[in-house]
């Protein structure tokens, strides 16, 4: 049975969604791709150990803590190619960036040489469902620009400011 919770962060109301043993969304209010096709009108609001355990992430990491990502029980519903993009996504470290040409890059090498298209990634890497927590705001362009943010490049920026990445202009 899945669960919803509002959180409060610092950029604005979240929902957390997350089934009985991992939390499978995390979305700012009103952002693009809110709810990744889930009926988020139909799903009943409470709290339970996956949102406990995100909110209490989101908590430490708003107060400039790093925690890891492992704190939480993810399983994001998501095809095969996105999987490998959140995995990715999962490794960069907090405080740095990362270009959409390094992510296909590495998912090339995951999959035996085959490359992706920057492009798909970029797709891949806007219709991640879990906010924040899979770090898709520390993607950047090839030139360190701040290309789109499902959730909003002023929450980009926010976000990475808060971890003291360095990185360029919006875009």
């Amino acid at each position: 049975m899945y669960l919803k919770s509002a959180y409060n962060s610092p950029l604005g109301e979240m929902v957390l969604l997350a089934h009985d043993k991992f939390l499978v969304g995390a979305w700012f209010s009103g952002q693009a791709h809110f709810g990744a096709g889930y009926d988020m009108d139909s799903i009943e609001s409470g709290v339970n150990s996956p949102i406990r355990l995100a909110s209490d992430w989101l908590d430490a990491y708003f107060s400039g803590y790093e925690p890891a990502i492992s704190a939480v029980p993810l399983y994001p519903e998501v095809t095969e190619f996105r999987g490998l993009v959140l995995e990715v996504l999962t490794s960069i470290p907090y405080g740095q960036t990362i270009t959409y040409k390094e992510i296909s890059d590495r998912i090339g090498e995951m999959r035996g040489g085959r490359k992706s298209a920057a492009r798909a990634v970029g797709g891949a890497v806007g219709h991640n469902p879990i906010s924040i927590i899979i770090p898709c705001h520390r993607v950047v362009g090839a030139d360190g620009s701040l290309t789109g943010y499902a959730g909003g490049i002023d929450r980009k920026i926010a976000l990475l400011d808060l971890e003291g990445a360095k990185h360029g202009n919006a875009i």
